[in-house]
């Protein structure tokens, strides 16, 4: 059993996958896992779908140098962006399989929340292109580890009623300020 780098709240109430040593890039899966997280489970898959059929992008916030530009990624508060199909493959692999371990725990399916969603870089792979006048490069993938933990959400709890409503703070100076208020009445 893989070691995950957290542990969830309530270990009852949520789900756990993992893939590690996958051959996609590494900093386009990063950008595609921090697009999904936080996002509900079916909300994620069916992102990840758009984004292999080029309906929505993925934005490109923390590796986007030489980024092209695209209208889809206002929709995001950002300007750059792309779509991985690679990485939204795999990663829809990877919640089609978390979504499987939840049901096996009798989980809702509908009620489980991305919580945490994380993406190492593993050992890179080498392979060489040749060059001219008989010289090699190295010719490198980088590969990388995903772990998903899935949640179900917690209920939301109602607001107390005005009538039991509690004082708000206030400091020492202004609440002197108030008894002086009250004796000058």
């Amino acid at each position: 059993m893989p070691r995950y780098s957290a542990t969830p709240a309530n270990e009852a109430k949520s789900a756990k996958s993992s893939i590690a040593y996958l051959r996609v890039h590494f900093k386009n899966t990063v950008e595609t896992a921090n697009a999904i997280k936080g996002r509900k489970l079916l909300n994620a898959v069916t992102y990840l779908k758009d984004v292999q059929e080029q309906k929505q992008c993925v934005p490109f916030r923390r590796f986007h140098r030489g980024i092209g530009r695209t209208a889809q990624a206002k929709a995001f508060k950002a300007t750059l962006g792309r779509w991985p199909t690679k990485s939204a493959k795999y990663l829809l692999q990877l919640l089609k399989n978390v979504q499987a371990n939840a049901e096996s725990k009798g989980l809702n399916a509908e009620e489980l929340v991305i919580k945490h969603i994380l993406v190492n870089a593993a050992p890179k792979q080498r392979r060489r292109t040749y060059r001219a006048h008989g010289r090699s490069n190295p010719y490198m993938s980088s590969p990388c580890h995903i772990e998903v933990i899935v949640s179900e959400e917690e209920k939301t709890v109602e607001k107390a009623d005005e009538s039991t409503s509690v004082v708000p703070f206030q400091s020492q100076k202004q609440l002197a300020a108030k008894r002086l208020r009250a004796s000058r009445k």
